[in-house]
């Protein structure tokens, strides 16, 4: 399986502008700048699109190792936040940090976080990034 999407860039890298698209137009000209990026101007940036799709990898692999469990999750909701520094070699992505809460009926607190640390550590996304992943994970009582 692939999967595909493009950027255009127009102009020099201060003052230009780029659009993000998806081959399966999900995300269709999604705009995205130097200050989007770099100066927390309100906008997109590659690093937004990076933690959205570790956040999706993430909670479909917690909720596949939960069905090895015999368990099916109400919900997972999680959270990744990419950090961007500027060490001299220039712009690092030095980590992402996973922030899941789930509703799991049946797991105990021991079974979840075994399974979200196997997912973290197993979900594609994840072992794309060459960066540290660090993760909270909160099993959510019933209600």
């Amino acid at each position: 399986m692939k999967s595909t999407a493009s950027a255009v860039w127009k102009g020099n890298l201060r003052e230009g502008i780029g659009v993000f698209r998806t081959q399966s137009g999900a995300v269709q000209n999604v705009l995205y700048s130097f200050a989007t990026r770099f100066e927390g101007q309100s906008g997109s940036n590659p690093e937004e699109l990076i933690a959205a799709a570790h956040a999706g990898c993430f909670s479909m692999a917690l909720s596949g190792e939960l069905s090895k469990l015999n368990l099916i999750p109400v919900s997972i909701q999680t959270t990744a936040t990419i950090t961007l520094e500027m060490p001299e070699k220039g712009p690092t992505i030095t980590s992402s940090h996973l922030e899941t809460r789930a509703k799991v009926p049946g797991a105990s607190a021991e079974a979840f976080q075994k399974a979200a640390e196997t997912a973290k550590a197993n979900c594609p996304i994840s072992r794309l990034l060459n960066t540290k992943i660090t993760l909270d994970a909160t099993l959510l009582g019933e209600s």
